[in-house]
């Protein structure tokens, strides 16, 4: 049943008068979705969406998928809650399915229900294990919202206090495209932020607890560095006994397509200490996590628990939803469609001014948009992008410093003609702001 936009104008105004002012909307007349199949979803008005975002990279499958609705309903219908006090084995099966997945040797997993609550768990067992609270995070990067993970959030849009309990050190080499070394080639640009690190630890008062990293930035617009740079990091790091965490929240599970993990085109020294998860692993349902080595998550010495992490029923929709995605090979589907997509986006973008780059891996593509005959980030540009896309039945996302960057990230089972038509629209929608852009 569809309803007027004046219910949704006045579901609007009764978000805006209960809800904080900076927990902020899409588009300038916002969306109330109420059902999904597959790759589209439906608004209360009754219009049918293209979703290009996934509900920010976490209906990783596709919505409404069959083996995991199936799997709710049944754990539901048994026990919905039991809390880590007590044995559970849906959390034990999802578990020991995610270690032998994580590449990390003697491995324990601890679930949590967020992306931030994981990146949360990795800082505290890192400055617990190493007994320091200072901590390394790339530029431009992004690690959650709660007190902790703000703070180490090289990303100004996305962090609202300079306040911390952590000392956070930035060091180059997320972002290829800009900053002082952008215009080296790739094994300059590497040897260039290894020395930057070099450097800053020798500045340090005492030990780094750990490096936290995004292979790709996901709120920073799917920027990345080149092959290769964690790994040239990770052997400075090994020397000084520095832990690595790799956030995986955006690319894990084979989103990027050429490897399951992100860290994986970094691996010349092994994989990472610790890597945390979250989003796409529980299709909409509120899962997280950290996988580490034994000794690391082990270090904590008082008692701990999650009363909703690990619960039965997100484990059984993690475990049929990893199922189904290794089952139908979506990692190969990331990497076929996603290189079709994105060489699609650059043909279009080539002929458009504000356009600055379109850069990504598998089903993580960014279009980083600039005013025309400049190279300053264009936030406005981005909007009209988005809206253009709403108005033709596309949905994506923005992100980037300012927001400029459009992020596209369909779920993983999008196919070649959802590619097609979603590359076509999204080329019309680039055209009109684009002219819109020109004239204002």
């Amino acid at each position: 049943m569809t309803q007027p936009p004046q219910e949704t104008a006045a579901l609007h105004a009764r978000h805006q008068a209960v809800l904080p002012s900076w927990l902020s909307l899409y588009y300038e007349r916002p969306l109330e979705l109420t059902h999904g199949e597959g790759r589209h979803v439906w608004d209360a008005e009754g219009n049918r969406y293209l979703d290009f975002f996934g509900g920010i990279l976490t209906t990783m499958t596709a919505h409404a998928l069959p083996e995991v609705t199936k799997a709710v309903s049944e754990q539901a219908g048994r026990i919905i809650h039991t809390s880590t006090l007590y044995l559970s084995r849906p959390m034990v099966d999802l578990a020991e399915r995610i270690v032998a997945l994580s590449g990390i040797p003697d491995a324990r997993v601890f679930f949590t229900t967020s992306g931030t609550e994981a990146n949360d768990a990795a800082l505290l067992l890192a400055t617990t294990h190493r007994r320091s609270n200072q901590i390394l995070a790339m530029r431009n990067s992004y690690h959650g919202r709660s007190f902790s993970t703000v703070g180490i959030t090289g990303n100004q849009s996305w962090s609202p206090t300079s306040l911390s309990p952590l000392q956070t050190l930035y060091v180059h080499g997320g972002v290829r495209s800009r900053g002082p070394y952008a215009e080296l080639s790739d094994a300059a640009y590497t040897a260039a932020c290894v020395a930057d690190l070099e450097d800053m630890l020798q500045q340090t008062a005492g030990g780094v607890a750990a490096l936290i990293a995004e292979p790709v930035q996901g709120v920073g617009g799917f920027t990345m560095p080149p092959d290769g740079l964690y790994a040239a990091f990770r052997e400075v790091l090994a020397r000084h006994g520095i832990l690595w965490i790799s956030d995986e929240v955006q690319t894990g599970w084979g989103r990027t397509g050429d490897h399951f993990w992100g860290w994986q085109a970094h691996a010349g020294h092994g994989p990472p200490d610790m890597l945390t998860f979250a989003k796409g692993i529980g299709n909409g349902m509120s899962i997280g996590g950290v996988v580490a080595r034994a000794e690391v998550m082990n270090s904590l010495s008082a008692n701990s628990i999650s009363t909703f992490g690990g619960s039965p029923v997100t484990m059984a929709a993690g475990l049929a939803n990893l199922n189904y995605l290794l089952e139908h090979d979506l990692q190969g589907n990331a990497r076929r469609v996603g290189g079709l997509l994105i060489e699609r986006l650059r043909a279009v973008a080539a002929g458009l001014e504000f356009v600055r780059e379109v850069r990504g891996r598998g089903l993580m593509i960014g279009i980083e948009l600039v005013r025309p005959g400049t190279d300053e980030r264009s936030p406005e540009a981005a909007s009209l992008v988005v809206e253009a896309a709403r108005e033709r039945g596309l949905l994506v996302g923005k992100g980037g410093q300012g927001g400029a960057s459009l992020r596209i990230a369909p779920p993983m089972t999008l196919t070649v003609a959802e590619a097609e038509e979603g590359a076509d629209l999204l080329a019309d929608a680039l055209r009109a702001a684009h002219s819109t852009a020109a004239a204002s």
